[in-house]
């Protein structure tokens, strides 16, 4: 089947690449993986690349980041190392799900990377009308082996009731929940309920934006184990930074 995207977008007329950031697992203290981050060919930021894709390029645009987040993981990541790739997506760009997931079939073959090492994480900043249809999505997606997140929980145009139509394998818990949580009972209060909601539906837990060793102690003693964040490490473009040495650091 194909879809209208694949005939109707539009080429890009810029050119970008990616930055990775490390996404750490506390449990087993060491790093779970790398979500890509799209950037200027000079460093320019996500916003600012962003703001220079037309609404006919939206598809093309899409498609092309995860292409080029495939080829770059594929080409940076240790062999000897079982890491996954995290990639935005935009659910309004994707028309038809099994068709819309044809390039990204073909990059991970060629580059020889495992789609069971790639997971793909909507945002609940970019309004999706449609719940049908981001279902689909991610029952195709998974279909293929591919991991799927939430990205800003707690932010954006949906929150719990987005999780009662559907649940993701991940959830990111956005930084605006997680920052100064180590001196707001409020926040604690309503990350340790997101955990255990999270727990019940047999949803993974990542929190998002960590920039103080406070917040991770927090975060770690109150159950999650998957972190990332500036603390941890900045993102780095076309490599794979250095984390933080955290073997002094305990709940």
């Amino acid at each position: 089947m194909a879809c209208d995207g694949c005939t109707t977008s539009s080429r890009l007329d810029f050119d970008f690449s990616m930055a990775f950031q490390p996404i750490y697992n506390a449990g087993a203290e060491r790093v779970w993986g790398y979500e890509a981050l799209v950037r200027g060919l000079s460093g320019e930021g996500a916003y600012e690349v962003l703001g220079r894709v037309l609404p006919e390029q939206r598809y093309r645009f899409d498609q092309d980041c995860r292409v080029k987040a495939i080829e770059l993981a594929a080409r940076l990541f240790p062999a000897d190392e079982e890491l996954m790739l995290s990639i935005n997506f935009m659910p309004n760009a994707v028309y038809e799900p099994a068709a819309c997931l044809r390039a990204t079939l073909l990059a991970a073959k060629r580059c020889d990377f495992p789609p069971s090492s790639i997971m793909f994480e909507f945002t609940e900043n970019e309004e999706v009308a449609d719940t049908a249809h981001l279902t689909s999505i991610i029952t195709e997606y998974r279909k293929h082996g591919f991991t799927t997140a939430l990205d800003d929980f707690g932010a954006g145009h949906a929150g719990l009731g987005l999780l009662v139509d559907f649940q993701p394998d991940l959830m990111k818990i956005d930084m605006k929940l997680i920052r100064g949580i180590d001196t707001s009972h409020a926040r604690q209060a309503v990350v340790a309920g997101i955990g255990n909601i999270a727990k019940e539906l047999g949803i993974t837990v990542l929190a998002e934006g960590i920039e103080t060793e406070e917040e991770f102690r927090v975060l770690k003693a109150a159950g999650i184990s998957l972190f990332q964040g500036y603390w941890f490490a900045r993102p780095e473009f076309e490599a794979l930074p250095r984390i933080r040495a955290l073997g002094n650091v305990a709940a």
